[in-house]
């Protein structure tokens, strides 16, 4: 059969490639073509658009790049019409993707959509969308299952895919000293920086961040650099200070760090799920105004806990969070003297990680959608 996909983000690149995998393990006939990245093309198929061309992020950075925007959507429809898939699949990147999930409809294609768009955190409207475009929709928090129910919509929970790739990891990781020796990092203990992995979160962060790893000299700050940026960004930034960027490497970091910095997103579940203390950090345009509508308005309304997914998943506070006008150094540096110094806070938060592993269920969630989307492909030929 023949799978258009579409990840518009690094995280929907693993996460594809890894249901890809699994996908040429169910239907041995399997072909791909694919907005994606890097290692999706390492799978097979046919790369359409690079992620790394797609990714705007914020209300002003779009406006500005609205020309770009309208050019990928009207080359994918193009693309999607020429290829004719069995089935297209969208992952998460909803602003994007639910417009090609209401095209695809048009035109008579079955959507899958696997990693659903956070509409349980804000836009909670586009649930319409995936009533009235989505075929079949795949969860990856049982959460999401709840809210879709809500909603008359059934779904398919498959797990989580970050518990497929940290047990990949597990099988290959480096030993503390080789990855040391490898990046010349010396003795000092490790923390892990991660500054985000858009140009914009990058420079909203790292600045913060430099100045955060001057005031503790007897820690070795690292960052973790993603390979789609221009090394020119980091160096900006890390330019006069003796701190190292390593790509390729984020999971051999965390497992090393004694603690970690980190721009809110999915590195948030990924440095708690490897055990390391961390706080979150993460700002947008706008200021206090937006500040003021994410707090008294979206958080509330959705009744979340916080920002990061940790903090969701479990319902409270597991990890302190420093967002929009409270995410000063002052604030931050607080917090990481508690991080880095105090044992009964690490310890604290150590094991509220080992209660979020365990209802993050068992690895397997890349070949259970892939086995579900193959059987129901096989099975609703008309879906």
């Amino acid at each position: 059969m023949r799978y258009y996909i579409i990840a518009g983000e690094a995280s929907g690149d693993l996460h594809g490639s890894n249901l890809m995998k699994e996908i040429k393990v169910a239907d041995k006939k399997a072909d791909f073509r694919f907005f994606g990245g890097d290692l999706m093309q390492a799978v097979g198929g046919k790369l359409v658009k690079h992620y790394r061309e797609m990714a705007f992020m914020g209300f002003l950075n779009v406006i500005l790049n609205i020309r770009t925007i309208k050019r990928n959507l009207e080359l994918c429809q193009k693309d999607i019409l020429e290829y004719r898939p069995d089935v297209l699949i969208l992952i998460d990147y909803p602003g994007f993707n639910l417009r090609i999930a209401k095209f695809a409809k048009q035109h008579q294609l079955k959507v899958f959509y696997y990693i659903s768009p956070k509409l349980w955190a804000w836009k909670e409207y586009r649930v319409k969308k995936v009533r009235t475009f989505v075929d079949e929709m795949f969860t990856i928090f049982p959460f999401e299952t709840e809210f879709y129910e809500k909603h008359g919509i059934d779904v398919h929970y498959v797990g989580n895919p970050l518990m497929d790739s940290l047990s990949e990891f597990r099988e290959k990781e480096q030993k503390e000293t080789e990855f040391r020796t490898k990046n010349k990092l010396g003795d000092k203990k490790i923390v892990a920086l991660l500054a985000g992995s858009r140009v914009q979160e990058i420079k909203r962060t790292l600045p913060l961040m430099m100045k955060i790893a001057g005031l503790f000299p007897d820690f070795r700050f690292v960052i973790a650099g993603v390979k789609s940026i221009d090394p020119d960004l980091y160096n900006k930034y890390v330019k006069g200070n003796n701190i190292p960027v390593i790509y390729d490497q984020t999971y051999d970091l965390l497992n090393n760090a004694h603690a970690a910095l980190v721009a809110s997103g999915t590195a948030v579940l990924e440095t708690a799920l490897l055990r390391v203390p961390q706080t979150v950090v993460y700002r947008v345009e706008g200021g206090w105004p937006v500040d003021f509508i994410f707090r008294h308005f979206i958080f509330k309304s959705a009744g979340m806990a916080g920002v990061s997914l940790p903090n969701i998943i479990m319902n409270r506070e597991i990890v302190r969070e420093y967002i929009q006008v409270k995410m000063t150094l002052g604030n931050v540096q607080s917090e990481m003297q508690k991080l880095l110094y105090d044992e009964d806070y690490r310890t604290k938060i150590l094991n509220d990680y080992d209660l979020l592993a365990e209802r993050m269920g068992e690895p397997g969630c890349s070949k259970r959608a892939a086995r579900k989307m193959t059987e129901l492909l096989t099975l609703n030929p008309e879906l």
